[in-house]
Formats: C-alpha cells, structure tokens, sequence
C-alpha cells in the first residue's frame, strides 16, 4: 500500500552544512523524518571544546531523534535504526553505508551526491569539476549499492559554471539545488514513479570518465609549467578551501613565501621571465609569470595571517 508523506517513515544520515538543506526542506515540508544519523561529535578549535556537526545541530533544535555511531556495524546501533522502522534512508554527505544498513529499509537508501553522474565519482566533486574548468555540473540521486557512487540514478538536475564561480560559491548553488532535488525524489518514491537508470547506460555516450578524489594539500601547489587558464581554474576550484598555493620570492624581501591565492585573474600576453617568477610594484599588483601571460594575484593569505587582498599584503612586506 502505497503511503502519504506523512506515512512515510525517513531516516536521513548526514553531517556538514551540505546536508543541512535537504534535512529542512524535507522537515518544513511536512515529510515524517523519524530520525536523523550523524558522526559522534568531536573536540576542534583551540580549545579543543566538542562542536556538533551541522546536521546535530538542526536536529537538536527541531527535536528530531538523533543517533551517533562511532562504528556503522555496531550492534547497538543497528538495533536502534531497525527499531526506527524506516521505509526510507536519506543520505546525504555521509559516511560510507555498510549493505546492513544501506540495505534495511523496504524502500531503499539513495543518496546525494553533487556531481553528474558517473561523471565526478569520489569525495571532491564541487571541486573538481571547477578544477578542470567544466562549463555546467549538477546534482545527481541514486540508489546505494555496493560500489561507491555506482547505484540506478533516479533524479538529477544541471546548473551552470560561471567564470566567477569558485568552489564556495559553487558548494552553496548545490546545496539549495539538491535540497529541491532530494524532496522532488522523496515525491517521485512515494507515486511510485521512479525510473532507475543504471549508470552503464550513460557511460556509452561518454569520452572520458572523471572522478573527484579526494583533495590533500600536498596536492594543492599549482605548477609553474601549466598555462594561465588552468592555473586560475585550480584557484578558483580550491577557494575558499583548501586553498591553492605557490612558493614565491618577492623581490624586495628575497625570500621564498608559501603563500595561499583565493582570488586570481587571467592576463594573457607574451613575455620573457622564468616561469613561477613574481612581477610586483610592491604596493598594488602582484602577478605570477606563466607560459602564454600571467596570473594576477587579487587575494591571498601568507603563513600565520589572515587572509587579505594584495594591496594590503605587499604594503604589509615592507
């Protein structure tokens, strides 16, 4: 028998701020969220004093039941989430699903993942698609199986990449799209009307399968042999976080800065300096020479300050 929203048993599973809008949406719109799975919290800051994952902290403040497993096999846990009775498990920037769980509820899991599937498989889709400047992404649902990011897709819906997007901005279009694609889901499942696609037959139509690993900072120094369109992808794929870098000697102070760039812009013209060398009038521009132009430094950070626009940082040199 089929039920109503109000009928429906869900579970949702998230953490981050990501997770954050699919969870309201579906709790202001009337959906019976029966509970909600998030990591254990844990101590950050200086103080090391314990902070609650986002996803716990709208729990909290609309009284949702919470559940927080150190270990998704565990046997207590398990016991808790079956008692839950969910016909439906949302997941949404979560951990990965062992198949007692993905597996328990009538209805199935699906997930949220912010790429075009199979396209950007992995941990840092948001990021990358930006990373190897991509013009348009999305939002894909799909069902959990036991490959990750593999599963029959049920939804999925594209937005542009525009050239002043950064990964910040970018996080926070796909965050509210796939809030508005995780209810279209729910609907879909509860009419019944779902039409799984499995995701070979998309991989036919395509040249090249990306993925989205995710990103360490050891991987996050951009290469003075690549060329201004791709360096400034790079910043703009890793801005606000975690944050391009790039060993620089600035000439008045002769010594090699690792210095963090949020914010760049693309000159294109043809010069004579080493590759990676800085051009700078010490006061109001910086720009870092690269094989067809240069790459001119709008905002950045240095080790231990705060993150400032490039006049300030070259009059803080002197």
């Amino acid at each position: 028998m089929r039920k109503s929203k109000e009928e429906l048993r869900i579970v949702f599973m998230g953490t981050p701020e990501f997770a954050v809008e699919s969870l309201k949406i579906l709790v202001e719109g009337g959906y019976n969220v029966v509970g909600v799975v998030t990591m254990p919290d844990k101590p950050a800051g200086r103080g090391y004093k314990v902070q609650f994952s986002p996803v716990k902290q709208y729990a909290l403040e609309n009284n949702l039941l919470l559940l927080q497993p150190e270990k998704l096999k565990d046997e207590i846990f398990l016991e808790n989430l079956q008692s839950l009775k969910a016909d439906l498990q949302i997941v949404v920037a979560f951990r990965m699903l062992p198949e007692i769980v993905w597996n328990m509820p009538p209805l199935g899991t699906f997930n949220l993942h912010a790429s075009l599937l199979p396209q950007y498989r992995g941990a840092a889709p948001i990021n990358w698609a930006i990373i190897n400047g991509e013009k348009e992404t999305g939002v894909t649902t799909f069902f959990l199986t036991h490959e990750i990011d593999t599963g029959k897709i049920i939804l999925q819906e594209k937005i542009p990449i525009l050239p002043s997007d950064n990964a910040g901005t970018l996080h926070d279009k796909l965050m509210m799209l796939g809030a508005s694609t995780v209810k279209k889901t729910v609907d879909l499942i509860i009419s019944d009307a779902v039409q799984p696609i499995d995701q070979s037959e998309l991989l036919k139509n395509t040249i090249e399968l990306r993925s989205a690993p995710k990103i360490f900072r050891e991987n996050c120094e951009i290469d003075v042999s690549w060329d201004v369109e791709r360096a400034h992808n790079f910043v703009r794929g890793l801005s606000p976080y975690p944050g391009a870098w790039m060993n620089l000697v600035f000439p008045h102070t002769n010594e090699k800065t690792v210095l963090k760039i949020f914010q760049a812009e693309k000159e294109f013209s043809s010069h004579q300096l080493p590759l990676g060398s800085l051009e700078t009038d010490g006061k109001k521009f910086a720009k870092i020479a690269l094989k067809d132009g240069f790459l001119v430094l709008k905002e950045v950070q240095a080790p231990n300050k705060k993150r400032m626009e490039i006049g300030e940082f070259l009059r803080g040199l002197r």
